[in-house]
């Protein structure tokens, strides 16, 4: 379970070490405003998407096991973290993630990480488009600006409240977001490398300031960011309360492992390497104690922030350090600015990240699949959208399970482990 920071160190030049710091650089740009606009959708303060990104992410490359793996708060992690501080409150949802954390280090000790890896792909597949449905649906609101009192957790819920202040929508909020869409969309395909997350979404804010449009902001809603890291506390600890939220405790680790190794399978395929995945397992379990720690989110690999490190040239855990220290400095040096964001244009942010979750290139893909491959996928995410992710994953991974002890009685084509 050594780290793959020990094992890129030796021999360490300085014209890697002038790719990883200009890759984390990229990085950083791109994980800013996604941090922040995570935060937002979790029901969290924006700061905390912050100290996420910065304590988790660093934390993450510093001790895992891939290459290139960045780390921070991710949007799988939005429909479990909005649960959980709506039933709990925002301590509820620290314990929570310390005892996530624990729970990891544990399964790394275990040598559990090689586990994870037989969960079955459509039941991986199924809760993460279901996921991006929620994502999508949560940021109606402030693409249209509608204005709605308190947006319930439960989606027919949630899309009755929408659909019944629909009067209130505004033509400029809406504009402002689909311009944030379209300069994201065409800063993507023109400049793979260039972090257009960041200029799209400082424009529409920009113009929106500039010429006094109506639009609400982070600083508007939330008031100033700080410009500094909270001191580490322990949150309250009971017997009752590690009893209560021991669900959600499990499911904040399980998330966490399963994306991580994910996207470190992803990052393999990128740079033809090997993660350890013990060693990432064991690190998404300090991550996630220390972002407690600090007040943070749920951390885990970002697949999509791992990609663009590749992308931009990054080839060592260096790279994703790098990422972790420009976010510290950003928050040390510009909170003010971060305040000016539209809450719009960090709405266009989430809903691209929605919708590239889904994957809609693989959708004819899965639907070519097995008859029981297709059900497992529809009935995790019909459960991941009307229930919760607890109940989804169970139910998917026990279906999964019987699903494959059919076709070892029955069929000469077991099933495999997801090449994902």
């Amino acid at each position: 379970m050594k780290p793959k920071l020990l094992t890129t160190l030796p021999g360490y030049t300085f014209g890697q070490f002038t790719s990883d710091a200009l890759a984390g650089l990229t990085v950083a740009m791109v994980a800013l405003p996604l941090s922040i606009a995570i935060a937002i959708a979790s029901g969290a303060d924006p700061a905390n998407g912050l100290i996420t990104a910065i304590v988790g992410g660093f934390l993450i490359s510093l001790l895992g096991g891939s290459r290139v793996q960045i780390g921070g708060p991710t949007g799988a992690f939005i429909v479990v973290v909005y649960g959980v501080i709506a039933r709990h409150g925002y301590d509820g949802l620290v314990l929570a993630t310390l005892m996530a954390g624990v729970i990891l280090v544990i399964a790394g000790l275990l040598r559990a990480g090689n586990l994870v890896a037989y969960v079955p792909e459509a039941v991986v597949n199924g809760f993460t488009i279901g996921i991006a449905v929620i994502i999508g649906s949560s940021q109606l609101k402030d693409l249209f600006g509608l204005h709605v009192a308190v947006l319930p957790a439960e989606f027919l819920a949630k899309m009755g409240a929408l659909w019944a202040a629909r009067a209130s929508a505004s033509l400029v909020v809406l504009g402002c977001g689909l311009l944030a869409m379209a300069l994201i969309v065409a800063l993507r395909r023109a400049f793979p490398r260039f972090p257009g997350l960041i200029v799209a979404v400082g424009a529409v804010s920009a113009i929106a300031l500039l010429a006094h449009l109506s639009v609400d902001t982070i600083g508007s809603r939330y008031g100033a960011l700080p410009s500094h890291l909270p001191w580490p506390a322990l949150p309250a600890v009971s017997i009752a309360r590690v009893t209560e939220l021991l669900p959600s405790a499990f499911v904040i680790a399980f998330l966490a492992a399963i994306e991580s190794l994910l996207s470190a399978m992803v990052a393999d395929r990128l740079i033809g390497g090997s993660h350890r995945p013990n060693a990432e397992v064991m690190a998404q379990g300090w991550a996630n104690i220390a972002s407690a720690l600090f007040g943070g989110l749920p951390a885990t690999g970002a697949i999509a922030r791992t990609a663009t490190n590749v992308g931009a040239g990054g080839r060592t855990p260096v790279a994703g350090l790098v990422h972790a220290l420009v976010i510290l400095l950003a928050m040390l040096l510009a909170a003010p600015l971060a305040g000016y964001l539209a809450m719009p244009a960090l709405a266009a942010v989430l809903l691209l990240t929605a919708w590239n979750m889904s994957e809609p290139h693989k959708w004819r893909v899965y639907w070519r699949e097995p008859l029981a491959d297709r059900v497992l996928l529809l009935v995790t995410l019909v459960l991941t959208v009307l229930a919760d992710l607890t109940v989804a994953i169970g139910t998917g991974v026990a279906l999964g399970l019987a699903l494959r002890a059919i076709e070892h009685r029955f069929g000469p084509q077991p099933w495999s482990q997801p090449d994902r």
